[in-house]
């Protein structure tokens, strides 16, 4: 199968290419720049130029393509909206290009994006229809249209050696501040999976999914961030602390909301359905690695 993957050159899409070329799969990755189309050559790729604002690239990538499934994003959380909305044009531009065949379209959610907060979430709740980003809803809305659109749902950790996601900003953060902070108790929980995995669920999606239909790439259900915190300390040397809802704010900035969520998931159906089995390290192993914390104590060091 000849696959389109938009964010081909990112953290994930870059498992994703490899997976789908180990498998025997053809992949044509969506390259920005003259070094991420450097790099699909190199993975065994063939490149399209182009950007998740070009649609007159993105609609031709798709029709040349048997299959699509879009990772990209533009990850900037101090502009969420414009970012959100600019990924809404392009699911739908990419379902228009596929409409009318059998081709099979992956699009890429997130579990904090369901409504039941505090409670196991599953592929079968809904998107909260007040987050503004709406890559669920434009992809239910193609699957409505008849396109063969389906949804892969990530937590908010996907964790691995190249993270440049939230943990790593927590870690940041830890630097700047000399502590490690978790929020209340800490007993609010993060699922997480490592990109591998996650890359092995966008094929078996691509492969044997079912049209308008939720998937979930979660390994861990959910870890207590009071232990995230605990394995960032660790890593440091940093004391680990307790912040206060008011002081989360002025700590985390933009992260306090995200990370003071409690928001575990399941993926028991998907694996029901699809015979996905994580076999990678967990995130709180995967912290005790030492990929996380390469450069970070010369970093400290040098500010010291």
């Amino acid at each position: 199968m000849r696959v389109f993957v938009t964010g081909a050159t990112g953290f994930i899409g870059t498992a994703v290419v490899r997976e789908l070329i180990d498998a025997g799969h053809q992949v044509l990755g969506l390259a920005r720049s003259d070094a991420g189309a450097k790099s699909l050559v190199a993975a065994g790729a063939e490149v399209h130029r182009g950007s998740l604002e070009d649609l007159d690239s993105l609609r031709s990538g798709a029709a040349a393509a048997d299959g699509v499934i879009h990772t990209a994003f533009i990850h900037d959380f101090s502009n969420y909206g414009p970012a959100a909305e600019a990924d809404r044009r392009a699911i739908e531009t990419l379902g228009a290009a596929v409409a009318g065949s059998d081709r099979l379209f992956v699009v890429t959610s997130g579990t904090l994006l369901v409504q039941r907060q505090g409670a196991l979430a599953t592929e079968e709740d809904a998107p909260n229809p007040n987050f503004p980003r709406k890559s669920e809803e434009a992809a239910l809305g193609l699957a409505a249209r008849g396109v063969r659109a389906s949804v892969l749902r990530l937590p908010p950790s996907v964790h691995g050696n190249g993270d440049h996601g939230f943990v790593p900003r927590l870690i940041g953060i830890a630097q700047e501040k000399d502590v490690s902070a978790y929020i209340g108790d800490g007993l609010n929980r993060w699922p997480a999976v490592h990109r591998l995995d996650a890359a092995h669920l966008y094929r078996l999606v691509l492969e044997k999914g079912t049209a308008g239909a939720n998937y979930h790439g979660v390994a861990d259900e959910g870890v207590p961030t009071r232990e995230i915190a605990a394995a960032i300390g660790h890593g440091l040397n940093v004391p680990v602390v307790s912040k206060s809802r008011e002081e989360a704010a002025d700590h985390f900035g933009w992260l306090a909301h995200f990370f003071g969520t409690d928001a575990p998931a399941s993926s028991a159906q998907t694996r029901e359905r699809l015979g996905w089995r994580p076999v990678q390290p967990g995130l709180i192993a995967d912290l005790n690695a030492e990929h996380y914390f390469e450069h970070a104590a010369d970093a400290m060091a040098s500010r010291r």
